[in-house]
């Protein structure tokens, strides 16, 4: 099984040549991996959270079932991926009050069954 590591990069899940989306954070499951889009908080976690099932593997880029996880490259890499990510970008530096704080992220990955130890266990 794939250890996975914290990692503070922007994250891609690419779910087929014609879908991939950025997403705010993943979390490693019982089940798969949990991860949660941009914007999550100013949703609900049935809306926002979401699981996909099967074993991770490798170390980056990473798979699991049909998904492929790696870390977002830079504008000229995946400028395709820029129109999601900017806004969420630009969200966290200019109101770091309305975000909840990490203690409260790990809170909630627990609550949704996520594998959360004291040390960060995400992507």
């Amino acid at each position: 099984m794939a250890q996975i590591d914290t990692v503070t990069a922007p994250l891609v899940i690419r779910f087929s040549q014609e879908e991939e989306k950025v997403v705010a954070r993943a979390f490693s499951h019982p089940l798969g991996l949990v991860y949660l889009d941009l914007f999550w908080h100013e949703s609900t976690p049935d809306q926002a959270a979401h699981l996909i099932r099967g074993k991770i593997r490798g170390e980056g880029p990473w798979r699991i079932g049909d998904a492929r996880i790696r870390i977002l490259g830079c504008g000229a890499t995946d400028p395709h991926l820029q129109e999601q990510y900017l806004p969420w970008r630009d969200f966290l530096n200019q109101h770091p009050d309305r975000y909840p704080p990490e203690a409260q992220i790990m809170e909630i990955a627990r609550r949704l069954g996520c594998n959360i130890s004291d040390q960060e266990n995400t992507l």
